[in-house]
């Protein structure tokens, strides 16, 4: 597995992925290149209005451009019903197009939430970046079983 990683932070970049960038807005979306996986690593609150749009906008504006995407959310501190809603149409999405979807790192609370909605049953959840990433070549091998 390629283990080159590019770093660019798309709220820096508002043209390139039709993000504003809110002085209000609680959440912080990094995107990271490993291999032919794109990591979007999620600082803050997923909650309803400018943070949950924002988390869709580029997590559906990325698997346009790639079909293996993990989200990290590690660094999220809380989320709401409509956090959860966008993750569940991002999933949709991802099935539809024929795009892998995986979560990593759910932080205490996150985890929590996952299993209270019974949500860790649908979604590709992994404890680590790194099993995220292998999942990916496992699955692989297994589309050729």
């Amino acid at each position: 597995m390629d283990t080159s990683c590019e770093t660019w932070s798309p709220l820096e970049r508002p043209a390139a992925w039709g993000l504003r960038k809110e002085a209000n807005l609680k959440l912080s979306l990094e995107t990271r290149n490993r291999g032919n996986v794109l990591i979007v690593h999620c600082q803050g609150r997923i909650v309803y209005r400018d943070e949950a749009n924002a988390f869709s906008r580029l997590v559906a504006d990325l698997m346009r451009h790639t079909r293996n995407v993990i989200i990290d959310f590690s660094g999220v501190t809380s989320m709401d019903s409509a956090g959860i809603g966008e993750l569940v149409l991002l999933h949709t999405k991802a099935q539809a197009e024929g795009a892998r979807l995986k979560c990593a790192r759910p932080s205490p609370f996150v985890h929590n939430l996952l299993d209270l909605t019974n949500l860790n049953s649908v979604l590709d959840i992994h404890p680590s970046l790194e099993e995220a990433l292998e999942s990916f070549s496992e699955d692989e091998v297994c589309a050729d079983c």
